[in-house]
């Protein structure tokens, strides 16, 4: 590249006095070069780079922080930092957007410790493997019982790993991990009810198990042949899939999945896999000081005392390497435990590797500093399990990352909840998530809930709470949560002008008056956004209620329960799982329906416990093809087939001559009419709209672009829940992904004569608040936020807050206004050339 072409670039960006001509040349010039690698490639091969010249020295710097405290709808999760790696320790839904809000850096990230195969411990591995994809990471080593890199082979239709690698230990009992930083001996633990079948396993029969798995995986997969993330001639697939998949009433559904019957893999779920850790010994610092003291000379002899050596000086004095560094510091013990049920816990007191670290050891350096239990309260109180914790000496620490926390880990979504709520209170209502401590005037804590032992050896975790193992060990709880209510609004009350605003539009929200008096649809939004879950909005997901005990869930995207959680607390997600009749899922982005295991999971974990009502499985309608995702989680983890009864979208198709009318789908859910159509976006991807038996029809279009039959089943619809991905600006880049601009959307509500149309799925780039065009809202369209509550009785509300929510997010949407501005220029400017 010559010098006259790097002045003329340069002489652009002064003439112009903005950055974007030097952009656009940038770009131009890095397409013409000859490396053609994407950024997470590019980031892979600098962080490879990065670990081959890591140190091989013990860390200086070591220490746990709790990222999931494991409370009802939080994700189990530990981190290990140390100065070169990062570690994780279970790895629960909802991992990645609590690791986004707390500024957890996962590009270190090389292993990853699973207790047991649960959901609970392994429902966030695979956004956690997408974001580590993006940020570089080149590989990511599992360790724990057999089988659970399985999990990757099941998603890789909705997870698509280009660039990292997933690899699997063996987690040999006789051969214990080990790097520059940590030993960690493996210490599985046998079911008592599958003890014999686990010992008789040989490996060899693993191996063949596995292979077996993948040949089911190819077979499911033969007449479905499509990436999901392959966005080529989307609407052209659908027309063909919609003819092939036509048939009578009669046809069984699932022969192609008969399979599942076949019981002769073993499941995962068989054994669970504590660990005993001990970080490297690292010799003590020299101290200069003691040196100068010594009479030591600058030079080698400083080198040989450093390294433990004792030295003679020239009149023939002896310096001991003790006398001038610092005492070594042997390498503290902790230990990650879990006993999923009491079935393992005769397991867990035969193991004698334990007693090398409990009381009445010869070496006190030996004694664990910490247990973390992953052991649920119902079995951590089994008076066998206390036994065990009390061989423990007193000064032990017993840390519970478990169902008797509270905190879900996330103080970003209080913070915005806190100020839309100033708008209306019964719209965006404050979160009944009560795990988060306030701070008062003052700035003293003050706990809603009384779930800390903070003068106790037995401690419960809360995110950020921080264990230092090295250079002292210590615990630290000044990073630990606490929400500063009086702030958080005091934020908004800065913002020139607002709180006349606020007044304004509260008085003309007080004038406005509702023609539909109608309580029912009660629409609750938990997921806003798309793509990925930030601090800000959630993955895809909204409940609407259909009647005092029925609702229905389309889309659930990771951490939906978290969300239910967040907004109802536990005994009121509780009921909403009680009345939950259907669940519908669009498509098979991971976006939306990765949660769909986690909430099976609590109905069953309720079932067990006699806290569900009805035994009647709930109804999932879905693309036919999740179910090679289902089968095989049902067959290799948790069986969960049985809490649902499967109905495909393509047998609700509104324009097919062979369309079902399912009475008892539509009696339990307080419908009328139940109808769906394929859409421009991924193969198999539906628009649905539920028609309530009080005349009420809501459209929902999940994902898609623009789409002429989407119109045709939404027709006069009284509400249309439309995706909103993208700005205006970024019409082609929409086409590209198969996604709607806003001002798409809202004459998709236009041509269907829909009464009102509510936004949703931003794209992450402007979760807050999206910018719209013309700067301003038409009087029958409003913006989804994560925890909003809507009945068509207040719809008329929304647009006219729109002038306030830019104020609120004022700081946001000027960063919108000016990429908007640039997008425009950059038009032009290109419209100019041409």
């Amino acid at each position: 590249m010559t010098s006259k072409l790097y002045h003329r670039l340069f002489f652009k960006f002064v003439d112009c006095g903005c950055q974007l001509f030097y952009f656009n040349a940038k770009v131009t010039l890095l397409r013409k070069m000859s490396k053609n690698v994407s950024q997470s490639a590019t980031l892979g091969k600098q962080n490879r780079t990065k670990m081959k010249g890591k140190s091989k020295f013990p860390p200086g710097i070591v220490k746990f922080q709790v990222l999931g405290s494991g409370a009802n709808g939080a994700p189990r999760c530990l981190y290990l930092f140390t100065d070169h790696s990062r570690y994780l320790f279970n790895c629960g839904e909802g991992t990645q957007r609590l690791a986004h809000e707390h500024k957890m850096k996962l590009s270190k990230l090389e292993h990853v410790f699973i207790t047991h195969s649960n959901w609970l411990n392994i429902g966030g591995l695979p956004g956690l493997a997408l974001t580590v994809q993006d940020v570089g990471v080149p590989k990511i080593e599992l360790h724990g019982p057999q089988g659970i890199e399985e999990l990757f082979i099941a998603t890789k239709r909705f997870v698509v790993l280009r660039d990292l690698k997933i690899t699997a230990s063996k987690s040999d009992p006789f051969k214990p991990f080990e790097d520059n930083a940590i030993i960690v001996y493996y210490v599985p633990l046998i079911s008592n009810k599958r003890s014999n079948e686990c010992r008789s396993m040989s490996e060899n029969s693993i191996v063949t198990n596995m292979s077996q798995t993948q040949q089911n995986m190819d077979i499911l997969s033969e007449d479905d042949d499509t990436n999901y993330y392959d966005y080529e001639n989307i609407s052209e697939c659908n027309i063909k899939e919609k003819n092939k998949r036509k048939r009578s009433n009669s046809e069984p559904r699932t022969d192609e999945k008969k399979f599942i019957t076949d019981n002769s893999l073993n499941k995962v779920n068989n054994v669970a896999m504590s660990y005993v850790c001990r970080l490297k010994p690292k010799p003590g610092l020299l101290d200069l000081d003691k040196c100068v003291k010594h009479n030591v000379p600058p030079g080698p002899l400083l080198g040989q005392l450093k390294s433990g050596k004792d030295i003679t000086l020239l009149d023939g004095t002896i310096v001991r390497s003790s006398d001038v560094t610092s005492p070594d510091d042997p390498g503290p013990v902790f230990i990650v435990v879990e006993c999923p049920s009491e079935d393992y816990i005769d397991s867990l007191l035969n193991e004698s590797i334990f007693s090398k670290h409990q009381q009445n050891v010869i070496n006190k350096d030996d004694i664990a500093f910490m247990v973390v239990h992953f052991t649920p309260q119902e079995v951590r109180n089994d008076p066998r399990y206390q036994s065990w914790m009390k061989l423990f000496p007193p000064e032990t620490y017993h840390l519970l990352l478990n169902n008797e926390n509270k905190c879900l880990g996330s103080t970003a979504i209080h913070r915005i909840q806190y100020k839309l709520n100033m708008l209306d209170e019964d719209i965006y209502p404050l979160l009944k998530d009560t795990g988060i401590p306030f701070l008062k005037n003052d700035k003293e804590v003050i706990f809603k809930d009384d779930n800390t032992n903070i003068n106790s050896l037995l401690i419960n975790g809360e995110t950020n709470l921080t264990f230092n193992l090295r250079p002292k060990k210590d615990i630290d709880r000044t990073s630990t949560l606490s929400l500063d209510i009086d702030e958080f609004i005091a934020e908004t009350f800065r913002v020139d002008g607002f709180k006349e605003k606020l007044a304004q539009v509260k008085e003309e929200i007080v004038n406005a008056t509702s023609s539909d008096s109608n309580i029912y649809p009660k629409i609750t939004f938990l997921g806003t956004g798309s793509c990925i879950p930030s601090k800000t909005r959630n993955t895809s997901g909204i409940l609407m209620c259909t009647g005092e005990n029925e609702c229905i869930l389309l889309d659930v995207g990771e951490g939906t329960y978290g969300q239910l959680v967040r907004h109802f607390n536990v005994l009121g997600a509780e009921k909403v799982l009680n009345d939950l009749k259907a669940i519908y899922v669009s498509h098979l982005h991971a976006d939306h329906h990765i949660g769909l295991i986690g909430i099976l999971s609590v109905r069953q974990r309720m079932r067990k416990n006699g806290l569900l009502k009805q035994d009647q499985p709930i109804y999932l309608l879905a693309p036919i093809q999740i179910m090679t995702w289902l089968n095989f989680y049902h067959r290799r983890f948790t069986e969960l087939n049985e809490e649902f009864q499967i109905v495909s979208n393509l047998d609700l198709d509104f324009e097919s001559s062979t369309k079902i009318r399912n009475k008892d789908l539509l009696k339990q859910t307080n419908m009328s009419d139940i109808e769906t159509t394929l859409v421009k976006h991924c193969p198999n991807a539906f628009g649905v709209s539920f028609t309530h038996t009080n005349g009420w029809k809501v459209t929902y279009s999940g994902d898609t672009m623009p789409c002429d039959s989407l119109v045709k089943l939404g027709k006069n619809s009284n509400l249309l829940i439309h995706e909103a991905t993208m700005e205006d600006q970024l019409v082609s880049e929409a086409r590209r992904k198969m996604h709607s601009t806003m001002s798409q959307a809202i004459n998709i509500g236009k041509k269907m004569n829909a009464k009102f149309t509510i936004l949703t799925h931003f794209s992450q780039r402007y979760a807050k608040i999206p910018y719209m065009p013309n700067n301003d809202l038409p009087s029958n369209v409003g913006i989804a936020f994560d925890n909003m509550e809507i009945t068509p009785s207040v719809l008329h509300k929304l647009p006219l807050m729109y002038p306030a929510l830019k104020m609120i997010f004022a700081e946001h949407f000027e960063e919108m206004e000016a990429k908007c501005f640039k997008l425009k220029l950059k038009e032009e400017k290109a419209r100019v050339k041409m």
